[in-house]
């Protein structure tokens, strides 16, 4: 069992515990706050909709032109975008008359379609561990796209959930990574095993495997260097680390999971491209989508390299890193 199925089941569970009247007012609280996280993707987005389709009677060659230029300016990406407009093409020549009032919510179905082919199966992903074994998840990430606050945020929600979690200190090159992660793990209740700065990245990963295997964890995460040196060095640093882990659980890691800052736009399609070059992505958690119009590079990244985006981070708080649900999020971002 994994991370995401951890916590769809403590979801679930969390709901059906609760009183039926109250229930539906959790329902309603997570709809409001992921509604209030994306409200300014949500405003760019139909800001610039409502100015495309102003005065026009019929969805058009121009409507789907103006829409291009919204979706793209929206960092939904190029390829993305061209998918996307393709389809409602095709809509338009079969129905014959589209009226421009429709094209909000064809606009949702058809983003609700790309987001359901790359998250066809929503129940699992990645390797399982075999049972005894804890779940290793190796994150990667660029600093300063949030790759700590969501591995203290991972770790809190786990340690909730029940979970014996232990956490690695991997990125040995800033002093700073290791103390602000060691506040995370104290604040989560998950125990951290560190070295000193400037230590092999790799034998920080071995201990922490070794250490969690004797002390039957149940999950381990591993930070890893946020540093985009050159593509050479990054792929033989996770594959050594990669490889190391191997030789405490042989199927280590079972999920690689990579951090990416939504605020950056087109950056984070570059970061994305560079990392799964890198290593084997398994698995996306999109971070401070509550600070920016840009929410549209979880369409975008989801669509053009077909990694499922797991996680979404729209606040500070503990509790706002959340399950990404491909249809709460269309519904989000649609009202």
């Amino acid at each position: 069992m994994g991370l995401f199925d951890i916590f769809k089941k403590q979801k679930v569970q969390e709901k059906e515990q609760a009183p039926a009247g109250q229930r539906e007012e959790i329902e309603k609280e997570e709809k409001q706050e992921l509604s209030a996280g994306l409200e300014k993707t949500k405003e760019g987005i139909f800001s610039k909709l409502a100015r495309a389709v102003a005065g026009k009677s019929k969805v058009d060659a121009d409507v789907l032109d103006d829409l291009e230029e919204v979706l793209i300016t929206s960092d939904v990406g190029v390829e993305t975008t061209v998918r996307i407009i393709d389809r409602i093409e095709a809509r338009v020549a079969r129905d014959k008359f589209m009226n421009s009032s429709e094209l909000q919510s064809i606009l949702r179905e058809e983003i609700a379609g790309l987001l359901q082919e790359t998250h066809s199966d929503d129940s699992s992903f990645g390797l399982d561990a075999k049972p005894g074994e804890p779940y290793v998840v190796m994150v990667v990430g660029v600093n300063g796209a949030g790759k700590t606050t969501t591995i203290g945020k991972l770790a809190a929600q786990l340690v909730k959930a029940g979970k014996k979690v232990y956490i690695g200190a991997a990125d040995t090159f800033r002093a700073a990574a290791i103390d602000q992660l060691q506040v995370w793990a104290d604040r989560a209740g998950a125990t951290m095993i560190r070295q000193d700065m400037g230590s092999d990245p790799a034998s920080v990963a071995f201990d922490t495997l070794k250490s969690a295997v004797a002390n039957k964890a149940d999950v381990v995460l591993i930070d890893t260097a946020g540093r985009l040196h050159n593509k050479i060095g990054l792929m033989n640093e996770l594959s050594k680390i990669r490889n190391v882990m191997s030789k405490v659980i042989p199927d280590a890691p079972h999920e690689v999971m990579l951090v990416l800052d939504g605020s950056t736009g087109q950056n984070a399609f570059e970061q994305a491209k560079q990392f799964t070059q890198a290593t084997q992505v398994t698995s996306l958690a999109i971070t401070k989508l509550d600070g920016t119009a840009k929410g549209g590079v979880v369409i975008g990244i989801s669509d053009q390299f077909r990694i499922p985006v797991r996680y979404i981070g729209i606040g500070e708080g503990i509790d706002q890193l959340k399950i990404f649900d491909r249809k709460e999020f269309v519904d989000a971002l649609f009202g």
